[in-house]
């Protein structure tokens, strides 16, 4: 691979990370103090989506689980991907657009944070997801890409990358997440650690 490219691909990736971190910086500061009066309040983070997405949830959930820099309780978080079971008895008995739908009803209680990735903006599953979470007052956020498609409508913290190149957008959307985690798990343990 050529130099070039890769300092290509690198700019590109600057450019839209600063972009985008500059057009959502007020967004991002709303949702933090959301997820930690939720996770404060006995509520958890439910974070779902497909494909490579799918993979971003459950690498979030878990950092909140587990740890991410410092040592401390468990957070409160779930991947709607992880359990194979549940999602392919909903897909086969159901249809896959309700895959996360389901789960939300059984697991989402008022006041938890439903966090739905997106590169698309227009993932039917995911969409049908926020709009259910939304109407049962949960906290709706969603990591979208391109124009935030239909996703965007259904969130009240849509984080949307303005752009149509999917690595770039998970690029965008991993960064998004570790600054989450770092930044919500000091302030969780300045209170209780």
């Amino acid at each position: 691979m050529p130099l070039q490219h890769i300092d290509s691909l690198l700019q590109d990736f600057h450019h839209l990370a600063t972009v985008f971190f500059q057009e959502n910086n007020q967004t991002i500061r709303q949702l933090i103090k959301v997820m930690v009066q939720a996770l404060e309040g006995g509520q958890k983070l439910i974070f779902f989506g497909n494909g490579g997405s799918a993979a971003q949830a459950q690498h979030l959930a878990a950092e909140f689980v587990n740890r991410f820099l410092i040592d401390r309780q468990p957070l409160a978080a779930l991947a709607l991907t992880c359990d194979s079971s549940v999602v392919t008895s909903i897909a086969n008995d159901y249809r896959f657009d309700d895959i996360f739908l389901r789960q939300l009803q059984a697991l989402g209680r008022p006041g938890d944070v439903a966090v739905g990735l997106s590169t698309s903006g227009t993932s039917v599953n995911v969409t049908r997801a926020l709009e259910y979470a939304g109407k049962h007052q949960l906290i709706t956020a969603g990591f979208l890409g391109n124009d935030g498609g239909t996703c965007k409508q259904a969130c009240d913290y849509p984080l949307v990358v303005n752009s149509s190149d999917t690595p770039r957008i998970q690029e965008v959307h991993l960064l998004l997440g570790h600054l989450l985690c770092e930044v919500v798990e000091r302030e969780v343990c300045t209170r209780t650690c």
